[in-house]
Formats: structure tokens, sequence, C-alpha cells
């Protein structure tokens, strides 16, 4: 939610100051922050979707990040929320193939 203000606000004072490059950047945020909220939303749920939905945005994230530099900061936190997303995924794959009273190793 911070994203897509942080986001918004760049994207408005680069239409008000006539920078097409920050705008865009700014544009592009909005969409990372919106990522964010889908790969929140399925985290629970579906983990391995979260994770790729956290790896696109970090990839939006880079990209947006040579007009934005603050767009590396919510690129570092998607890759973060990606692992734990891909661990929660894997553990619980684990624990499904793992027999009952068995221990995992």
């Amino acid at each position: 939610m911070i994203s897509m203000l942080q986001s918004c606000a760049v994207a408005t004072g680069g239409n008000i100051v006539a920078n097409h490059d920050l705008a865009g950047a700014g544009s592009v945020g909005l969409l990372v922050g919106l990522l964010f909220f889908v790969g929140g939303a399925f985290a629970f749920g579906l983990p391995l979707v979260s994770a790729i939905i956290f790896v696109v945005g970090s990839l939006f994230a880079l990209i947006a990040a040579s007009s934005f530099t603050d767009m590396k900061i919510w690129a570092f936190a998607d890759l973060i929320l990606a692992a734990m997303a891909y661990f929660a995924w894997r553990s619980a794959r684990k624990a499904k193939t793992t027999p009952s009273g068995a221990t995992p190793k």
C-alpha cells in the first residue's frame, strides 16, 4: 500500500514537472504495488504462485529503478517475500509427502 502511494506521488510529480521518465517509473511503481497486493493475497493459499508474482514485481521494480531509485528498496522487499513464499511452499510440500509419524530429514 505504501509503495502504491509513493509511486502515485512520484507519477503525479513527474507529470507536473514534465519529466516523462519519472512519470513512467511512477506508473511502473503502481504496477509493482498492485503485484505486492496480489502476491500477498495468494501467500497463504498458493505460496508458489505468490513467489512467482513477487519475482515478477521485483523485475518490474528493478526496471523502474533507473529513474526512481526507491524502487530498488521495493525490488529487494519483493525478493525477500518471494523467498519466504517459496520456502513456505517447499515446507508444505514436504509435509504432504512425509508419512504420518515419520520425521522429515
